[in-house]
């Protein structure tokens, strides 16, 4: 036997114990998912603390940079954002919970009225083959059913984060101390890192804060004025759950091209309900909120800083759907941001090691 065939079979017993060691992982589910679960609990709130430390970081460093002791900026800029939430959260909470309710009972008034539709189009369309009435009724029976789950997941999320409340208490400690000693800990994590990997890492940390950090800082502020307005915009014109319909077309915003359309479904399917003025209000209120958003906020807030091409993004857009459905719509684009500066820098690593020594 050839050293080329024991290549082969080396790599395929390698292969084959790769293959039943992932078996026997997933037979083992029932063990590590209990385990996984306290783990994903305990760290949930260092990570969001840790995103929220890397949100309000840079802004801490432009006031210190302005003769302000840094101290006092921390203090300035912490209580400005977590004074913000509380205050949000104190006067929106109740609001929130009261309009979930009234949706989720006037989710039958909804339905009867969709079906009174219904039987005046299968009236006007009796002509048509069966198979079309049959897929108008499938296509009401999903929407009553995507209605009733979307409520009932509203209103799980919204138990949990109350069931959850000691947790996120804690962040706004964690936060402090780690603005505190922001650079400590980075001393910390280099002093751990490998020496040879340092100065590769920190040149990689920083593109990725260069592509990223503003794209996401930018986002947000987007989204929360968008919400906002439309928030304020569906009130005086005397939409129904305006804060809720607010909040959904905010947190949707942050999703390249799909978000303002995804947004708006929700929005479109409660004023096609009260009448025919209230959906051209809400339509109008959307494509021009979209129009402020592309054309002024965008461009000036967020910038052009990713520096990904328009087909890369709906391609992440589409997978990141297709795994993680909302979620993976939000975090798919900043994921492939990081993977791409990570690709280029593999490749320039790759580049200088198998450059020939002279």
């Amino acid at each position: 036997m050839n050293e080329s065939n024991i290549k082969w079979i080396f790599r395929f017993a390698l292969l084959l114990l790769a293959f039943l060691t992932i078996f026997v992982f997933l037979k083992l589910a029932p063990i590590w998912i209990p385990i996984l679960m306290v783990i994903k609990t305990f760290l949930l709130p260092f990570l969001i603390s840790i995103f929220i430390t890397y949100l309000l970081h840079p802004f801490i460093e432009k006031i210190h940079h302005r003769g302000i002791p840094r101290s006092l900026a921390i203090l300035f800029i912490y209580l400005l954002f977590f004074g913000g939430i509380g205050f949000g959260l104190y006067k929106g909470i109740p609001v929130i919970v009261e309009q979930v309710k009234d949706l989720a009972e006037s989710i039958p008034q909804f339905s009867n009225t969709y079906r009174v539709w219904l039987v005046e189009i299968e009236s006007g369309t009796s002509h048509l083959p069966a198979f079309v009435h049959g897929q108008l009724d499938d296509l009401l029976n999903s929407m009553e059913s995507y209605a009733d789950s979307l409520l009932s997941k509203t209103l799980l999320y919204l138990m949990a984060f109350i069931n959850s409340i000691f947790l996120f208490a804690i962040i706004p400690f964690i936060v402090f101390y780690m603005l505190k000693d922001y650079d400590q800990m980075l001393k910390a994590i280099w002093y751990i890192t490998p020496r040879k990997l340092r100065k590769v890492g920190q040149l990689f940390f920083r593109d990725v804060d260069e592509s990223l950090g503003n794209y996401i800082r930018g986002q947000l502020l987007v989204c929360l004025i968008i919400g906002s307005v439309s928030s304020l915009s569906f009130w005086l014109t005397g939409m129904k759950y305006p804060l809720l319909l607010g909040i959904i077309v905010g947190i949707t915003n942050i999703i390249p091209y799909f978000g303002p359309f995804i947004g708006s479904i929700p929005a479109a399917i409660i004023a096609v309900t009260i009448s025919f003025k209230m959906l051209l209000l809400v339509v109008l209120i959307i494509f021009g909120l979209q129009f402020i958003e592309g054309n002024l906020l965008s461009p000036f807030i967020v910038g052009r800083s990713l520096r990904l091409h328009p087909i890369i993004i709906i391609a992440a857009l589409l997978l990141g759907g297709e795994i993680g459905g909302v979620i993976g719509l939000i975090v798919a684009v900043p994921l492939v941001a990081v993977v791409k500066v990570f690709i280029i820098h593999a490749k320039q690593h790759f580049s200088v090691n198998d450059s020939p020594q002279l």
